[in-house]
């Protein structure tokens, strides 16, 4: 007896109109902090929904429909908020870019990363990415602090210092005053190209970009910090068993009391001008965290009369609601 064979259900907005994928959907599912198997079994039970609705294709919208009604009722109102959130964000319809700052060893690579496989976004760069390029166009003696890491760019400083001056935030922010400029050309040309983008970097400081704010793009800068300085100090030594021999762990230990100070410092530009500080203990936490500040900022830029949403122009105000929910206010409180 041979096995029936499976019938496909085609998304008929999507190009060449594509079989519904079960790893697809099991993948979109997984942001909501569903564990693979359980994504993968919700994934199998929404393709059971479609086949018993007797038709050959469906749209995007109500995959996604069907999809966040499977997961309410397999997992409950947390991840079916979660979902719509995170789907919100994917569907933009202009640019995201999103600008992770926050001084060394409090997790901004592995943010980033988490946070670009869950959206989708294949561009994420380093601003020691920005600096290596850089010191390909200027020498250390024509630039000295660029060849040193944030936390030392006091040992590069050659201007007089004012007696109360601190040497250490004088050298940093004039390696992050040149930085800027290339995280800037980045910006712009992501813009240019109408690409997502995710920055991440020590140099990320608030106030030394030209602006945050712009008409083709939603873009979000965040200050990453950890509070405890034992939990921060833990992070480097983990990175000195993990690293390899060109990253030794032992240096961001003797320069622990260095790296506090400029986040102190960092902070402290942050809430001069208004830039969300996130306080990072748990990943999924500030992950979710960060979507929460794109969907208020890309909110503002829509009350702006900037064209933001995709196909499913209430998808973001379902998001909106959904933070609402999980914050116990009203819709109409947020920004």
């Amino acid at each position: 007896m041979t096995e029936r064979r499976r019938k496909h259900i085609f998304i008929s907005e999507r190009e060449y109109g594509l079989p519904y994928s079960k790893g697809l959907t099991a993948s979109q599912l997984m942001v909501t902090g569903l564990s693979p198997g359980r994504a993968y079994a919700v994934a199998n039970k929404v393709e059971q929904e479609l086949v018993g609705l007797q038709t050959e294709s469906v749209t995007a919208e109500q995959l996604r429909d069907l999809t966040l009604e499977v997961l309410r009722n397999e997992a409950g109102d947390k991840h079916a908020q979660a979902f719509v959130k995170w789907q919100s964000v994917a569907e933009l319809d202009i640019p995201l870019i999103i600008l992770i700052g926050g001084a060394t060893g409090v997790g901004k690579s592995t943010i980033a990363t988490q946070l670009a496989t869950r959206l989708g976004i294949t561009r994420v760069v380093s601003t020691d990415a920005v600096r290596e390029v850089l010191r390909s166009a200027f020498t250390a003696g024509m630039f000295p602090t660029l060849y040193e890491s944030s936390f030392n760019s006091d040992k590069a400083v050659r201007q007089p210092i004012p007696h109360s001056g601190d040497k250490l935030i004088i050298g940093f922010r004039e390696q992050a005053a040149a930085v800027a400029v290339g995280a800037q050309a980045l910006i712009e040309r992501s813009i240019e190209e109408g690409t997502d983008l995710i920055i991440e970097g020590a140099h990320l400081v608030p106030g030394f970009l030209q602006s945050i704010e712009h008409d083709q793009a939603v873009i979000v800068s965040l200050l990453v910090v950890i509070d405890d300085e034992e939990l921060h100090r833990s992070h480097f030594y983990l990175r000195s068993r993990e690293a390899r021999s060109s990253r030794p762990g032992d240096r961001y230990i003797s320069a622990f009391k260095k790296i506090r100070r400029l986040q102190k410092y960092m902070i402290s530009s942050g809430l001069m001008r208004g830039v969300p500080i996130i306080s990072h203990y748990d990943l999924d936490t500030t992950l979710t965290e960060i979507i929460d500040h794109v969907i208020t900022r890309a909110l503002e830029a829509a009350e702006r009369g900037v064209r933001v949403a995709g196909s499913d122009d209430k998808l973001l105000e379902r998001a909106v609601e959904a933070m609402a929910r999980e914050k116990g206010v009203t819709s109409e409180t947020l920004p």
